[in-house]
């Protein structure tokens, strides 16, 4: 099995964190792993002069430790031309030790570090102000939009302390998204059931070629499993799904041993989402990752400015997998497009959001 946080070759810790307690529970953990202290804003380079592409990947293998600045809780930054579900962001660092060759964090974050904020009693209290704020308010919270949720959860503990801090919070859940396998600090939490833990499937070939240093399927599956059998609600995401030779067949294969291995009445909701990236993220990807052909099929520039398949296929793709799906899954379970229009809804699914009471309340339906 994989552990991402073993890809880490140097930790540096921001000079005003070095005494938080959390800190020094973070650095026990990292046995053998060099650690420096940074002064300011004095981040060395990992390869003086050299290109962007390769300072992400150097990057990947150095932690820095240091505080949030501003604000952890923010919501999603969807888009207004396409149906979001208006989830929470609680920001708990940025990158991810794994590498994935579509991620759009190559594109989006303006430096190559991989970032932990160890400013944990600040966080805890901005996210206790702000469910107290709004009582009547239901919130679903997640982790996974600036890095992996659960990728260096050997070192960190995070979904510990948050699945425990959750279960005191009638009116929201917390999602923990990861393409990681480690999940033993899950174990004999007293979670309430306010903590789903959430894993990104795609075709095997896929995950096989483009999503390096993860977990295997099966690996995925079994951890998933174990965290049904501690009583987690859990969720899985199709997102992004990829175009390829044998996608019909690769998609197939990931769902039939999903509801092999998972047991359906554990899963809330299962999300799909076709490919779609930043103009920038083609030329990072294909320089980082030249092996890789998926991002030179046809693309259409969509509303929100990313591209993505022409309409056709991604409605042709949606429908297969939605179908497969809809066959073995709790009729309980949400299935539902993440980033989509009005009129895909309606091609796939035969109805559009809001006639439903609106994709977020979908969604809470099945966890209140």
């Amino acid at each position: 099995m994989i552990n991402p946080a073993q890809c880490i070759q140097k930790i540096y810790v921001a000079a005003d964190c070095l005494d938080l307690p959390y800190t020094k529970q973070i650095l026990d953990r990292a046995v053998n792993i060099p650690v420096a202290e940074i002064k300011g804003h004095d981040l060395p380079a990992f390869t003086s002069g050299d290109h962007y592409h390769h300072q992400l990947t150097a990057g990947k293998k150095n932690l820095l430790l240091c505080r949030n600045q501003g604000h952890f809780l923010k919501p999603c930054p969807g888009t207004r031309e396409y149906r979001c579900c208006d989830y929470q962001v609680l920001n708990i660092g940025m990158n991810c030790p794994m590498d994935c060759v579509y991620c759009i964090l190559q594109a989006y974050l303006n430096n190559p570090w991989l970032t932990f904020f160890v400013n944990i009693d600040e966080l805890l209290t901005e996210l206790r102000q702000t469910l107290e704020t709004d009582r009547q308010q239901f919130r679903r919270i997640g982790t996974g939009e600036f890095t992996d949720s659960m990728a260096l959860d050997k070192l960190t503990g995070l979904s510990r302390i948050l699945s425990e801090f959750m279960a005191g919070q009638p009116r929201a859940v917390l999602e923990l998204k990861t393409k990681s396998a480690m999940v033993d600090n899950l174990a004999d939490v007293n979670h309430q059931g306010r903590t789903i833990i959430a894993w990104s499937l795609n075709s095997p070939v896929i995950m096989r070629r483009e999503e390096l240093h993860t977990a295997t399927l099966d690996e995925r599956l079994d951890a998933a499993a174990r965290c049904a059998a501690w009583g987690y609600k859990l969720a899985f995401h199709f997102d992004p799904i990829i175009y390829h030779q044998g996608w019909r067949e690769g998609y197939a294969e990931t769902i039939a041993k999903l509801f092999k291995v998972v047991p359906a009445e554990n899963i809330v909701w299962i999300s799909m989402g076709a490919l779609r990236f930043l103009p920038s993220l083609k030329q990072i990807s294909t320089q980082r990752f030249p092996q890789s052909d998926f991002f030179f099929a046809e693309f259409v520039n969509g509303l929100d400015g990313k591209s993505r398949y022409f309409r056709p296929r991604r409605v042709e793709m949606y429908k297969h997998i939605h179908r497969l799906l809809r066959e073995k899954a709790s009729a309980a379970t949400c299935i539902y497009l993440c980033m989509e229009s009005d009129a895909v809804w309606q091609d796939v699914m035969g109805f559009k959001p809001q006639e439903r009471g609106g994709l977020a309340n979908m969604l809470e339906r099945t966890v209140q």
